[in-house]
């Protein structure tokens, strides 16, 4: 969404007409990302527009919304707002959203968001064996044998991991693609073996990739995304008509 004038913002929510709009912000009953709002400010896609303590969306915006974000490290997957490094304050998107699964705090990269229930069984059901691919640096050298084991299997929390994809990167990094997601998996994976994990970015999620997000930034799915998406979870209440 392009800027607009505040304003026309409140107006295409159907809250009132744009005058009206204006004599509300003079009486200083508007507020723009938590201050009081001017005649003529700008508003886009990611401020937060609140009229008596109530957020205000316009009528275009409320609607299924799909995104992907590069979490940077030192951000939750948590929507509980309580918590000040909370993924959901962090993206400041003018809708509620929530994480489609999680990835750890100390971890960085893609994670899928989105306000349409419906998406989220589809790609978390472990049977569904949805790919996330990851790159991982550890503290020491890794052996081509010590990468068959990760790929083949070890037992972490009570079990014998699934066979998962790996390939060298360098003499301690390596990518590993996972068709399930135990708590903090490739961390237990690699310390079973002896090593720490010194990064984790996970750079694609099925057919979606990270490309050239950078931390910090989102964007939307685009129409080839999501259909694809409703193609491999077959669930055909997913919207594809993107956000521009």
């Amino acid at each position: 969404m392009s800027k607009i004038r505040i304003n026309r913002y409140i107006s295409a929510a159907g809250y009132c007409s744009r005058r009206e709009a204006d004599k509300l912000i003079e009486a200083g009953r508007v507020q723009l990302n938590d201050e009081l709002a001017k005649i003529g400010d700008l508003v886009g896609a990611m401020d937060i527009v609140k009229i008596g303590g109530k957020t205000i969306v316009p009528l275009e915006q409320n609607r299924l919304v799909y995104l992907a974000f590069y979490k940077p490290i030192g951000i939750t997957t948590t929507t509980d707002r309580r918590r000040k490094d909370n993924i959901i304050d962090y993206i400041n998107y003018p809708q509620r959203i929530f994480p489609i699964g999680r990835l750890d705090r100390m971890s960085e990269g893609l994670i899928l968001l989105t306000n349409d229930g419906s998406m989220v069984n589809p790609i978390l059901r472990a049977e569904n064996k949805h790919e996330k691919e990851y790159e991982v640096v550890v503290d020491k050298a890794i052996s081509d044998e010590e990468l068959w084991q990760l790929q083949n299997g070890v037992p972490i929390l009570g079990q014998i991991t699934k066979f998962s994809k790996t390939k060298r990167l360098g003499k301690n990094a390596f990518r590993i693609i996972l068709t399930q997601g135990l708590n903090r998996q490739i961390r237990r994976m690699c310390e079973y073996l002896g090593f720490e994990v010194v990064s984790l970015k996970r750079i694609r999620i099925m057919h979606i990739n990270l490309g050239n997000l950078q931390p910090g930034t989102w964007r939307y799915l685009t129409y080839k995304e999501l259909n694809e998406l409703k193609r491999l979870t077959g669930n055909c209440n997913i919207a594809t008509h993107p956000l521009p």
